[in-house]
């Protein structure tokens, strides 16, 4: 039998009060601690129920625990990417490989902002927005993922992510998804995008 290790909340990069004033404290605790750790739960919950299946021989619930394990699986993963992309140094416009492939894919950091913020703030409902990197295409693509998992484009490496479901910002912008859009782009960690793209 393989042997499993269960998944950990990951430890923020920075403090919770680091990302002052564009993203604050007490929303960062209930984000971070509350919500990232249940998709950290949930993927734990669903490894082992397929585990107790595969040892059993009983798959009667085998498209429940699929389901269960790409949104929890996809939502912890998009979540430690997520506070990846940010720092509190970050912000400013990119520079080496990813402004370049922005540059090629986009026509101009510009034009990319434009693109992304407005691909974050209609994302449907409970989602994400992803700048990810399709080595077929050679090329950067912006996507959206309804909840976690849907709408994703397969043999893409997501680099920058940006949280867009209402527990990601609403203590502090209320109904103003577009308002905390831009605030993020004061947060953007460039850095960690082209140690991504590597």
């Amino acid at each position: 039998m393989i042997e499993r290790h269960p998944h950990q909340l990951s430890e923020l990069p920075y403090p919770y009060h680091a990302l002052e004033p564009h993203y604050e404290e007490r929303t960062l605790r209930l984000h971070h601690g509350a919500h990232h750790k249940a998709y950290v739960d949930g993927l734990n919950r669903a490894e082992a129920a397929l585990e107790k299946a595969r040892s059993q021989g009983d798959f009667a619930l085998v498209k429940h625990w699929c389901r269960e394990l790409a949104f929890h699986g996809s939502g912890h993963l998009l979540h430690n990417l997520f506070w990846e992309s940010m720092s509190p140094q970050g912000g400013g416009e990119p520079s080496g490989p990813v402004a370049q492939l922005i540059e090629a894919s986009f026509g101009g950091f510009g034009q990319f902002q434009q693109q992304f913020s407005a691909t974050a703030v209609a994302v449907e409902a409970s989602g994400w927005a992803v700048l990810a990197y399709h080595p077929e295409l050679k090329r950067l693509e912006i996507l959206t993922a309804e909840k976690h998992q849907d709408l994703t484009q397969w043999g893409t490496r997501p680099l920058l992510t940006i949280d867009v479901w209402e527990h990601a910002y609403y203590l502090q912008y209320q109904n103003r998804r577009a308002d905390f859009v831009k605030a993020w782009w004061n947060l953007v960690n460039w850095g960690n995008v082209n140690k991504r793209l590597g």
